[in-house]
This record gives C-alpha cells, structure tokens and sequence, in this order.
C-alpha cells in the first residue's frame, strides 16, 4: 500500500502546476500578450470552472476505464497539454489547453477520493493529508520556481508553463506500476444495483458541504491568481513577488501534513475549521494594512489556512458516505458547485481590480469568503464535523 500511496502523491503533484503556474507570470503574460486583467485571469479561472462542471463524468469515466486505466489516460492528457503550452502560446490556445486539462482535473478529484475510501477506510484521515500534500507541494513547486524558470530560460513564459509536463510522466509511470490490475475492484452493473444509494443531490448536508469547498477552494484559487500580483503592487519584482507565494505554500505545505495527523488525535473537525479561519482573518487584516513588510507573516497565516481547510474539506464528503462508489458521487457533487465558484471568484476579482485599480477590495473579497466558511460551518451539525468511529 505505500507504493499505491507514493502513486497518489504523485498524481496530486499533476493537479495544480496548471493553474498555478500562470499566477506568478500573470503580468507578463498579459503585457506580451496585450491582455485586460480579467482576459488573463481566465487563463487561471477556466480550469477551476471546468474542475466543476465536469466532476459529475467521474462516476462514467471510473465504469468505463476503472481505476487504473481512467487515472492513466487522464494523467497522460495533463501532461502533453501541457507540455505543448511550449508550442501552442497564443492566448485561444492557452485558454484552450486549461479547458480540456480542468476537464481532466475535474475526472481525476472523485475517482481518487473513492479510491482513498476502498482502499485506506481505517486511515482516511492520514490517506487524504498525503493526498492533499501532493496538491500543496505542486502548487508549491510550480508557483514557487515558474518565475525563476521563466529568467533561467531566457524570459519565454511558454517554455516555463511547459517545463510541469515533467511531472506527469513520472506520475504515470510509478501509478501504472504501482496499481496493478489484479488490485483493482470495478464497479460492475450488478455490485451497483445491490448497493442501496443516497443521491447527494437531494441532500442538505450534501449542499453546505458544497458551499464549504467552494469556500475555500475561492481563496485558494484567488490567493494563487491574485497574490503574486498585490505583491507587484507593492513594488516587488518577479522573482520577490514568486517568494511570496513560495513562503504561502510552503507553509499550506506544512499544514497539509500536520493537520491530518493532529485529526487522528483530536478528531474535531469543527475545531480546526475554526482555527483555520481564526489564522486567515489575521493574515488577511496583516494584507489590507498595506505593508510590504506585513506581506511576509500574512502569505505564512494564509498559507496554514488554506493548508488546514483542504484536507478538512475533502473529509467532510467522506464522512457522510459508507462505501466508495457513495464516496465518489459526494465528492462530484461538492467538487462541481466548490469548483465553479473557485473559478468564478478569481475572475470576478479580476474584473473588479480592472475597475477599482488596486488589491484592497480584492482583500475584502477574501474576509467575505472566511465569513462564508464560518457561517456554513456553525450550520453544519457536531456530529458531521467529529471523526466519525
């Protein structure tokens, strides 16, 4: 199982380069391409609306394929998307390539997160945090090194956005050896009429745990866009504004990996919630003062938030499922309505800074999304948010 769980690791390493990459070369890619800010945004909000969209094809696509032939092809589809950003650079194309790869993201999400429930039910909890670290640690890498990439080969923005290809590759050569065919259990037509299921759709609970992803997934999806950028604003050059975002992933990493491990001694889910949240309205306050000495310990509080809320996030969906296909449709629901709005809300914030000129409505934006969390939370009974066994 620890080679299945490296795999895992892997293959979340591939579902974040492609939106995270752009924000620290937002600026140049909009100058050299003559864009509005809201036109590139789109290049970042694109795929997180299509990680929504699409996330219901996850039940048809784990029929169809099954595991590990499903997970292979939709791997390999990032991969040479993106490797062909190299070539393809005009904006259609890039709008494009984020099109089908959200697509692919999208398919991915629900088909990990059931296989997480099949194959670790007594460690979910530690199974998600290295699930979920994968995501932190690729979106570390690739906001964290593109804007040094970009300097090191010469300023072509397209052959830093290509480079994360490599990560695919490798992605899908350790998950085709390490998900070996005999360790597969399809969902054949037969198994999935015994079972008796509990469509999300009409669930209520299913419904809060959906605005709660999207909550955050919004400020996620709005620090990786816009964050680099308020940076910029402030005076900082590329590399020193890619820092920035180095320092909040990093920390988003280091919570990725203590949160979980904290939930297998204090089982509370409300209680980190809550400490997430307390964390990211201080670093959000830290922002709206405008120093640019204050940028530091703020993207540090806001990185342990995002890094909290995550793993939180796709525990919720778990919880109330009993078996893996139940875990998979959840976790497509929730990701459908999460996505669109972390999508939509980046753009929208794009929008608004073409308007007003400046970061500080999009700070008040984000302490919008905090309340979100917190009011959704308190709505959500104990029971649901306690480990449940």
């Amino acid at each position: 199982m620890t080679s299945l769980l490296f795999a895992i690791f892997l293959i979340a390493l591939n579902l974040r380069p492609a939106v995270t990459s752009i924000g620290p070369l937002l600026d140049t890619i909009r100058n050299d391409l003559n864009l509005t800010n809201s036109e590139v945004s789109l290049l970042t909000a694109v795929p997180v609306i299509c990680m929504g969209l699409f996330a219901p094809l996850a039940v048809h696509w784990l029929n169809k394929f099954g595991q590990r032939r499903g997970i292979s092809l939709l791997i390999g589809i990032i991969g040479i998307l993106t490797l062909i950003r190299a070539w393809l650079n005009d904006y259609i194309s890039l709008l494009v390539t984020a099109f089908v790869i959200g697509v692919a993201i999208a398919i991915i999400g629900p088909i990990i997160s059931s296989l997480i429930k099949e194959k670790f039910p007594t460690r979910t909890a530690s199974a998600i945090g290295i699930y979920s670290l994968g995501m932190g640690a690729g979106a570390t890498l690739s906001a964290g090194l593109t804007g040094v990439l970009y300097v090191w080969i010469g300023e072509k923005w397209e052959f830093a956005l290509a480079f994360w290809s490599t990560l695919a590759l490798l992605a899908y050569l350790v998950w085709f050896v390490a998900m070996k065919p005999q360790q597969e259990e399809p969902l054949n037509i037969k198994r999935q009429q015994q079972v008796v299921f509990r469509s999300p759709w009409s669930n209520k609970r299913a419904w809060l745990i959906l605005l709660f992803f999207g909550f955050q997934a919004s400020l996620f999806f709005s620090l990786m866009t816009w964050l680099a950028s308020a940076a910029s604003e402030l005076g900082f050059s590329l590399i020193e504004a890619g820092s920035v975002i180095s320092v909040l992933t990093v920390a988003q990493i280091f919570a990725n990996i203590s949160i979980p491990l904290l939930l297998e001694k204090f089982p509370n889910r409300s209680f980190w919630i809550y400490f997430s949240l307390f964390l990211g309205t201080i670093g959000l306050i830290l922002l709206l003062t405008g120093s640019v000495t204050l940028i530091w310990p703020a993207s540090i509080l806001l990185g342990l938030t995002l890094g909290g809320l995550f793993p939180l996030a796709l525990l919720l969906p778990l919880d109330e499922t009993t078996d893996a296909k139940e875990a998979n449709s959840w976790t497509a629901m929730v990701q459908t309505g999460g996505f669109i709005m972390g999508g939509m809300v980046p753009l929208a914030i794009g929008i608004l800074y073409d308007w007003s000129g400046t970061h500080q409505n999009t700070y008040l934006v984000m302490l919008g999304l905090i309340v979100g969390m917190f009011i959704v939370t308190l709505l959500l009974n104990k029971k649901t948010l306690q480990m449940q066994g």
